[in-house]
């Protein structure tokens, strides 16, 4: 039988929703309730799907979004979720089919990126995108990080920790998430129903159980709300009746080190929790070396996270920032793809400029490896070893690293 890959109507997206489910193993229809909260904030001119004899057998979504890049500057991103392929369908073309489509109408939007969460490494690359940041996750044994247990969980410098419900999240997070976004490259941007969800305020479907978490915000000694975490815990004892519950932290925006440190001295010093799991952080975090034994910190999970792929060079590179001056002549290799061409890239603390250029390259390499620099991650001089840049000007590996690089890593706190 012959596929129809379309963009997807009202009438369609039941069954596209149905197969996004199958595709992430969530089998099971969605309710109805679930179909009008979703359509209420979906753009349906951005979704995709493939259809054969009138069922959807592979999905996908974009989303209008916004890339805070080094700097604080943050730039129109095409944000791309609900990748699916039926098992019954793969090979056959699908997600090119409809990955081509996207990124076409999303540099005719004008979008200067596109970014993905990828559920498995090895889909996006041949697509352009590279891993921009990664996460890290630890986990804490309280017992042994060597924290005074006598201590009170409030901080000792002016500053205050509250308890807080969801509604004063929605009220001091949007603001907080926005002055972090400033502070650090990779944040990408939240919506209002992002909060709404994470809060408890939107009804979720029945494969996503809701589960109502603790809420704490930081006041420095002015008062001012400069930090807050949303946590989970377990209900384990041990067999002598001791507690041995595990604190998981959903979300943490600090907005100095201060109220970083605050907020994770609180949460070691909950009673009956023994265990905290971080959740997804950045990999260079404060918060091991915040223990006096930054050994309790176990690394449980380390992994690539946003994927990024450019879409219009010039003002990509000009949108950042960038601590030295220099000039930088880049062979960008995209197999005839928009990022394709020889750009030369001249930098300051002033700022940048990207222009199409006949010189001689300094250093070629593809569009994902590009992307995986974009951000401050990556190290030229990595790709270069690694086979996957040449550096065609002594040096040039070097000079990339100098512009590139960032003093912190990079970090996207959302899953899409």
């Amino acid at each position: 039988m012959s596929l129809d890959v379309r963009t997807v109507t009202a009438s369609d997206y039941p069954d596209w929703l149905r197969a996004v489910q199958n595709g992430f193993l969530t089998a099971g229809s969605p309710s109805e309730d679930d179909v009008a909260e979703r359509l209420a904030d979906t753009d349906l001119s951005r979704i995709q799907g493939a259809f054969e004899a009138g069922r959807c057998v592979a999905t996908f979504r974009s989303f209008a979004q916004r890339l805070t890049v080094v700097g604080g500057a943050t730039v129109p991103a095409d944000a791309v979720s609900g990748v699916t392929v039926a098992p019954t369908h793969r090979r056959r073309g699908l997600l090119s089919r409809m990955m081509a489509t996207d990124l076409a109408a999303a540099r005719e939007r004008g979008e200067v990126v596109a970014t993905l969460i990828a559920a498995e490494y090895p889909i996006y690359g041949r697509f352009g995108f590279g891993p921009a940041t990664w996460t890290t996750e630890w986990e804490v044994s309280v017992h042994r990080a060597g924290l005074d247990p006598r201590r009170s969980g409030q901080p000792a410098d002016g500053g205050r920790i509250e308890m807080v419900d969801g509604a004063d999240v929605r009220k001091y997070g949007p603001e907080l998430h926005a002055r972090l976004a400033a502070l650090r490259p990779g944040i990408v941007s939240r919506s209002e129903r992002w909060w709404k969800r994470h809060t408890g305020a939107v009804a979720l479907p029945a494969h996503e159980k809701w589960t109502e978490p603790f809420y704490v915000i930081h006041r420095d000694a002015d008062g001012e709300v400069d930090g807050l975490m949303v946590y989970g815990t377990d209900d384990k004892w041990g067999d002598a009746k001791q507690p041995l519950n595990t604190a998981t932290v959903r979300d943490l925006i600090a907005l100095n080190p201060a109220a970083e440190r605050a907020l994770w001295l609180f949460l070691c010093s909950v009673d009956w929790v023994t265990t905290v799991r971080s959740g997804y952080r950045a990999p260079d975090d404060l918060l091991p070396l915040l223990l006096p034994d930054p050994r309790a910190a176990r690394t449980v999970s380390h992994a690539d996270w946003l994927w990024l792929r450019l879409l219009d060079v010039e003002r990509a590179l000009e949108a950042r920032r960038y601590e030295r001056e220099a000039s930088l002549v880049l062979d960008v290799r995209d197999g005839g793809g928009v990022a394709e061409g020889r750009f030369l890239l001249d930098v300051s603390p002033d700022g940048a400029r990207c222009t199409p250029t006949t010189r001689s390259a300094d250093l070629a390499l593809g569009a994902g490896e590009l992307a995986a620099l974009y951000l401050g991650d990556e190290s030229a001089r990595r790709l270069v070893d690694l086979g996957r840049a040449e550096e065609l000007r002594t040096g040039a590996a070097g000079t990339a690293d100098a512009v590139f690089r960032t003093g912190r890593r990079p970090w996207c706190p959302d899953i899409f």
